[in-house]
């Protein structure tokens, strides 16, 4: 592309203090405030895991099998509910419709802490499921609609390390529950973590309208000159952007869904990535793994921690890599998920804990790792797309790789334990599938990348 782009009678050109200073800005303003937003988001659909861990199962009567249905119909929710989500957001202002998200899903998080059967448990769930399923596809229709292809991995890395480190926190604030507040005012340990986080969650929604940004051709919170200079920033990328010339009115909602889902591409990587978040599941089992290895009590929720500190410290750097040859994202994901493949056999045949509990660290590290450079992969070759069919294209990647932890959610039943050689051994065998996608598509996308009109 020509580094240089009319923007009304100026040019725009490649690396200059205004637009450094631009970048500078959008970051101050979106990077913070989706990363406290995913941080509350991702506890509130996995703290379940850490209820369990507490006590939860004993209390309501949840059996294991009924425990895997809770996990699922979040994920069944989540999938009814994020295409049209994003439909919506499309052609609304972000900075109201996703608080508005957060509002309804906190007040369903914390009314949890109100459940005494399992029956219950599962409706709340699926509520739950449905009411957040529009947030994690609004932020990377938003991040795609913000930055540059070479950009764009740090920030789905900034964005998903909070789903890294809402784990390690999740475990710290379910460890304090158990050591202090349980049983407080005769309410059990595991409500009040429900309560808390919650309550929390609704607590970030009123804030983040000050502070979460609309699109580029629209925000308030940028300068004329600064809304020319972010859209000429996507067109030297072949970017579209939301609210340019009328764009959002140029394809009804139909016609883009049609665009969307008929479009190869999409399933591929629809494919790639299922094979990642269907690993996910995993999310909702450390504690209970954890718990196998030995630990007990608070000691295990604390003892989960390490297992997101470590995937952070790699996921990292690897992103950043990443942004430097964008180009080759799909085979830094596939050298991610090969290893991540190999740890997974190595815990289906080895059970001594420290080294299964070095292994979970590695597995974890691998998964977490693999989305980012997977979303921004899937973002980039989307650029080109009108911005309501790229946005129901993510909202599909995201939909899709959420339905796989509907069959990830089974592999790890209690009768398993300690050994859970179905579910290390299946994961091991869709992250060599996984891989195999990623290089695929590698040799295919280049040949046949996405278009504006399919």
């Amino acid at each position: 592309m020509d580094p240089k782009q009319d923007i009304g009678d100026a040019v725009f050109a490649e690396n200059t203090d205004e637009e450094k200073k631009l970048v500078r800005k959008i970051d101050l303003f979106l990077m913070p405030t989706i990363w406290v937003l995913y941080l509350f988001s991702y506890m509130d659909r996995t703290n379940i895991g850490n209820a369990k861990a507490a006590g939860m199962n004993a209390d309501i009567g949840l059996s294991s099998t009924q425990y895997f249905l809770a996990v699922v119909v979040f994920q069944v929710g989540y999938v009814i509910a994020e295409v049209p989500s994003n439909m919506i957001l499309s052609r609304t202002r972000p900075s109201r419709y996703i608080p508005l998200l957060m509002v309804l899903w906190g007040s369903v998080a914390a009314l949890m802490s109100l459940v005494k059967t399992p029956a219950q448990l599962l409706g709340m769930r699926f509520l739950l499921g449905v009411m957040e399923a529009g947030f994690s596809p609004a932020i990377l229709f938003i991040i795609s609609t913000w930055y540059r292809r070479h950009e764009q991995s740090k920030r789905f890395m900034i964005f998903l390390s909070a789903g890294i480190l809402s784990g390690a926190f999740g475990g710290i604030v379910a460890g304090a529950i158990t050591d202090s507040i349980d049983g407080a005012h005769g309410i059990a340990g595991w409500r009040w973590l429900f309560i808390v986080e919650g309550v929390a969650t609704v607590g970030a929604a009123l804030v983040a309208p000050f502070f979460l940004l609309d699109y580029p051709a629209t925000t308030k919170r940028l300068t004329p000159r600064q809304r020319e200079i972010a859209i000429a920033r996507l067109q030297a990328d072949g970017i579209t952007s939301s609210g340019e010339h009328g764009e959002t009115a140029e394809v009804s909602h139909w016609n883009a869904f049609v665009h969307a889902v008929s479009n190869w591409r999409l399933w591929l990587l629809c494919a790639g990535y299922m094979t990642i978040i269907g690993c996910y599941s995993l999310s909702y089992f450390n504690p209970t793994l954890v718990k196998g290895l030995g630990y007990s009590g608070a000691e295990a929720q604390y003892m989960t921690v390490p297992l997101y500190v470590v995937a952070f410290a790699i996921a990292v750097p690897t992103c950043i890599l990443a942004d430097r040859i964008p180009s080759y994202r799909p085979i830094l994901a596939l050298i991610v998920l090969v290893l991540g493949a190999l740890f997974c056999a190595l815990s289906a045949g080895i059970y001594a804990y420290i080294p299964r509990y070095v292994f979970l660290c590695f597995i974890n590290s691998a998964i977490w790792t693999a989305n980012p450079l997977a979303l921004s992969y899937a973002s980039t070759c989307m650029g080109p797309l009108a911005p309501e069919t790229r946005a129901i294209s993510l909202a599909v990647v995201n939909g899709m790789g959420n339905l796989a932890q509907i069959y990830g959610s089974y592999l790890f039943p209690d009768g398993d334990a300690p050994k859970y050689i179905k579910g290390f051994g299946t994961y091991a065998g869709l992250l060599v599938f996984g891989a195999g996608v990623y290089g695929a598509a590698f040799v295919l996308f280049r040949r046949s990348p996405f278009k504006a009109r399919m």
